[in-house]
């Protein structure tokens, strides 16, 4: 029956507790917001690991302060360790002349005034790692790029024997030369040959002698223990008390008809490699989910039978524990008419009856009610409180009631 449904479950006409406040508490939203909040620090504390973890110097390869794989610290340290005196600068042309030997890794990112600079200055020995043409007609004139077979004057770099009368080279024997390829020019000496030219020249200059190499592979820190690489870099770079390494400007634009040699793998940030790694991961792990087998459907009875009493009950006491009086009135005159509309033989039209052929009808069975009275009271306006949605419900059940037995 209505008036069961909504009944207090006290049995009196009004609550016997005091109503419960939609309004949120904060213990409900702490539990609410906990695990944003949670995720929230866990993804802070994760960016500033990897913040304070990038804070550590990163060089670019062959800088002799690195110690990773593709630095070239481990040869510095040997070298000081023979007596020489490392020094590292970045302005070439600021190095005073004397018995020393200087290093340009990067010779092509100098300016043409720098070029001259340093050619001006008369070191002892002057080591060009993978020139290009313009800084070879300042540093190094007679010594160019091989390339007599019209292709790029590259190898690969590999264990090569020295072939040469170059005192350093023949002593170190088999190295890991390779990179640019270069002529050896009237006066020049080559070694480590490979197809028509070679990986390392020595040529008289204006005050020693200068050593054009291809690459600097074997420098780098891993490469010195393999075959002479070690000693070829100690008799190439110790051959004077005083070592100076240039520190190049990467930043810095290049010179006029200098183009960069990069590959496909220098465009990609070292950071997307392991972003690529955790894309192959999730790639699998969705497949293996979405591969899964999957039995067939089984039917399975419901654990727990609820009785439809129990459910109108639940729902009017979530009416009631809301204060939707409005809502609670209105499905209980909702239900009034679809139960008077098929009594008084009223039609249903879009699945409801149309409100005055309703009303209408039910005037017509009880005499004594009028038709304002019966729409008053199915469509009327939501009661105030408790008390009067209670008066509403038994105001339904018995029009129900009298059209039914008039």
């Amino acid at each position: 029956m209505t008036d069961t449904v909504l009944a207090p479950p006290s049995g009196t006409g009004t609550p016997s507790t005091a109503p419960t406040s939609l309004a949120p508490t904060p213990r409900g939203l702490w539990r609410r917001a906990r695990w944003y909040l949670a995720f929230l620090v866990a993804l802070l504390i994760g960016a500033v690991a990897v913040t304070a973890l990038g804070q550590d110097h990163s060089y670019p390869p062959l800088d002799p302060r690195s110690y990773d794989r593709d630095g070239a610290h481990a040869v510095v340290a040997l070298l000081e360790r023979q007596g020489v005196t490392a020094e590292f600068t970045a302005d070439p042309t600021g190095s005073p002349a004397g018995p020393d030997t200087l290093v340009l890794p990067e010779p092509d990112l100098l300016s043409p005034t720098q070029l001259r600079a340093v050619a001006a200055a008369r070191h002892r020995r002057l080591v060009l790692i993978a020139p290009g043409p313009a800084a070879l007609t300042a540093l190094a004139p007679g010594i160019r790029l091989s390339d007599e077979d019209g292709g790029l004057p590259y190898a690969s770099v590999h264990s090569t024997p020295a072939d040469c009368p170059v005192i350093e080279a023949a002593r170190a024997g088999s190295a890991q030369l390779g990179g640019m390829l270069y002529t050896s020019g009237s006066r020049g000496e080559g070694c480590y040959p490979r197809g028509h030219g070679y990986s390392l020249v020595s040529t008289p200059g204006a005050g020693g002698d200068v050593i054009v190499l291809g690459t600097g592979a074997f420098l780098h820190n891993e490469q010195l223990p393999k075959d002479g690489d070690a000693s070829l870099a100690l008799g190439l770079l110790g051959s004077q008390p005083r070592l100076t390494w240039h520190l190049p400007d990467y930043s810095a634009p290049l010179p006029d008809g200098v183009r960069a040699r990069k590959t496909f793998g220098d465009y990609i940030p070292n950071g997307w490699h392991w972003a690529y790694y955790q894309l192959v991961v999730a790639a699998v792990l969705a497949a293996l989910w979405r591969g899964r087998r999957l039995g067939p459907v089984v039917s399975e009875d419901l654990p727990v039978v609820v009785r439809a009493s129990e459910t109108t009950e639940g729902r009017a006491r979530l009416y009631r524990r809301a204060k939707a009086r409005g809502r609670a009135a209105e499905a209980l005159r909702r239900a009034a008419g679809h139960r008077l509309a098929p009594a008084l033989g009223v039609p249903l039209q879009a699945g409801v009856p149309d409100p005055d052929a309703l009303c209408a009808a039910a005037a017509a069975r009880l005499p004594d009610r009028p038709v304002g009275d019966v729409r008053a009271l199915l469509y009327g306006p939501p009661p105030t409180d408790d008390t009067a949605l209670l008066r509403l419900a038994d105001d339904l059940d018995t029009l129900e009631r009298q059209v039914r037995n008039p």
